[in-house]
């Protein structure tokens, strides 16, 4: 005999839909994001002083919602409005944000009790949803009744109001001023979409980062301004870029006034400008649909460059500040380096430095360390310098050979990179075929980390061992494990950094599984050695882990990992280099 089964929703489903937002402040932004699916042009977000009983208001003007609507629409749940309405709101043609159908739920994260009143076609309607009730229902989430009432409204009343009370107290209350910073990267350039945080509408000056200000009196045009942000960070904003406003109103999309072109600019950098000029002047050069500003106007041209030049001026500041900053971390690392070069290959090897810093910025410092530590062993490679001569050379001829010495320079300098990265990548996979014998030795392993610590992550990439260190190591192991004791003699390497940062590494075998008596053998080390080599971070290698191994009394520094981890997670930031050296430079 057969028969159906039927899902069956629990009433926590609301509950655990309201938890996946990382802060109050975001999911007061996924009802931001309704109202713009709603074609709202204005939106109003009203909080609480913290720690009152006030409520938090998010208010519209958009569509609203009819009685029919909100119980075929907006109490179904995960329907994808996109499925059912389509990608673009029907009045203002915007793209929709709503994607899962659980947004609604997003208000019961900061709050027990959410009340929607929406407004649409003549009818106001009422509900309420209170997350104790949800929680403490057994039944099925279709069964659990929803307060709702409908009363009349004037014909040209619209919009929806979602009112939060009860503020879930285990939560900081919201940040106006993190809102304002989460709501400006996402709708700060949106036209026709205005948000007001506690009365106050977000705009430039809430936008995270360096600011800058120029004005002028350029010739043709009259006074002009431009106002930008350098955005700090790793934000990202939807319309990066400066608009150009004549008569109060923009003209035209955001853009970078030319400077895409400039190769001394990373792309990255540019997309965290965040802008606007002010030229009144230019009202007789804009098209008849203020779509741009005619591009061969004298006046524009004028604009351009003297704006162009503001803008890039504070892009420098901010990116020589924020590379300079990076440079710093590494510099006492790079400089010990730089030292085992010949005198004449260093000032080559710092400008090449520089040059990859600035091709790479934005990304993270565990990336850029692995990316320094291949740019150094690139230099120390003889064919590199034959470039550099003609270089050199063709600095004395005319103007285009020199050009073409430098193009080629540019050329061998990422291919000689790229080459010492497949080099690298070539060393793992000999390490592998070693770790994966099960009869290798520990000194066998060692001979071949030696000299390759950066296997043991970017951050020892820079790390080296110097004859002071191998000889006391040797000093303490030839006292220690002598006559009977030296079957037991462990295999050690030891490293610093620039900033007398230790490290000490333990290495078993690749058949050895490792445990907590590991790791306690391996601190008795760091006791004895750290009478003269101190701070000290240990790694324990083997070619497992016990199985019984609890993880969650792992100590900060001490890490325990085994062979396969270490030539994974070095084989992916090589093959992410290679790969990005691979791609043209824009």
């Amino acid at each position: 005999m057969s028969d159906n089964a039927y899902f069956q929703v629990d009433p926590r489903l609301a509950t655990l839909l309201s938890e996946g937002y990382r802060s109050s402040e975001y999911a007061i932004k996924e009802l931001v994001d309704n109202a713009w699916d709603a074609d709202a042009e204005h939106v109003w977000v009203t909080l609480p002083e913290p720690n009152t009983i006030g409520a938090i208001v998010i208010k519209d003007d958009g569509t609203g919602m009819t009685e029919k609507e909100v119980r075929s629409g907006y109490l179904l749940i995960a329907s994808d409005r996109r499925s059912r309405k389509g990608e673009i709101t029907p009045l203002k043609h915007r793209k929709v944000k709503g994607r899962k159908g659980i947004g609604k739920f997003a208000g019961l994260m900061a709050a027990n009790v959410m009340a929607v009143k929406t407004t649409a076609r003549g009818t106001t309607t009422q509900l309420q949803i209170c997350r104790d009730d949800l929680i403490g229902n057994r039944g099925d989430l279709e069964s659990i009744p929803l307060p709702i009432a409908t009363e009349r409204a004037t014909s040209d009343e619209k919009g929806t109001t979602v009112t939060l009370t009860d503020l879930n107290q285990n939560l900081a209350f919201p940040n106006p001023d993190k809102l304002r910073q989460i709501l400006v990267i996402e709708y700060g350039r949106e036209q026709g979409f205005q948000i007001y945080v506690n009365g106050g509408l977000i705009g430039l000056e809430d936008v995270p980062g360096n600011a800058y200000r120029g004005e002028a009196d350029l010739p043709g045009i009259g006074p002009v301004r431009i106002d930008f942000k350098v955005a700090e960070g790793t934000n990202r904003l939807k319309q990066s870029g400066v608009v150009i406003r004549v008569g109060g109103k923009i003209v035209g999309p955001p853009s970078y006034l030319g400077l895409e072109d400039d190769k001394e600019i990373p792309p990255k950098l540019l997309k965290r400008i965040y802008g606007e000029i002010q030229a009144d002047g230019l009202a007789d050069d804009v098209t008849a649909d203020w779509g741009s500003i005619i591009e061969n106007s004298i006046g524009y041209q004028r604009l351009k460059e003297w704006a162009g030049h503001q803008m890039k001026a504070g892009i420098e500041e901010s990116f020589s500040r924020e590379v300079n900053l990076q440079k710093a971390r590494l510099q006492q690392e790079i400089n010990r380096r730089l030292a085992e070069l010949p005198e004449y290959r260093r000032e080559f090897a710092q400008r090449a430095l520089d040059k990859i810093l600035n091709r790479f910025f934005g990304e993270s410092e565990e990336k850029v360390r692995a990316i320094v530590s291949v740019v150094l062993d690139a230099f120390e490679k003889d064919e590199y310098w034959t470039v550099l001569r003609e270089v050199e050379q063709a600095r004395r001829r005319d103007v285009e050979t020199f050009a073409e010495a430098l193009e080629m320079f540019g050329l061998v300098d990422v291919a000689n990179i790229a080459r010492q990265a497949r080099a690298r990548l070539k060393m793992l996979d000999e390490l592998e075929a070693l770790v994966c014998n099960h009869e290798a030795l520990e000194k066998e392993v060692h001979q071949a980390l030696e000299r390759n610590l950066w296997v043991f992550g970017p951050e020892y990439g820079l790390m080296a061992s110097n004859q002071t260190i191998r000889r006391v190591i040797r000093h303490y192991l030839d006292r220690e494990f002598t006559s009977e004791r030296a079957g037991k003699r462990p295999d050690l390497l030891m490293a610093r950094d620039g900033s007398s940062n230790y490290l000490l590494i333990e290495l078993k075998r690749p058949s050895h599984a490792i445990g907590r008596d590991d790791e306690a053998q391996a601190l008795k080390y760091r006791d004895d050695l750290g009478r003269e080599f101190s701070p000290m971070n240990i790694i324990v290698v083997g070619g497992r882990l016990d199985t019984h191994l609890d993880r969650r009394h792992d100590r900060p520094d001490v890490k325990l990992t085994t062979f396969n981890v270490l030539i994974e997670n070095a084989r992916a930031q090589l093959d992410w280099l290679v790969a990005e050296l691979e791609k043209p430079y824009d």
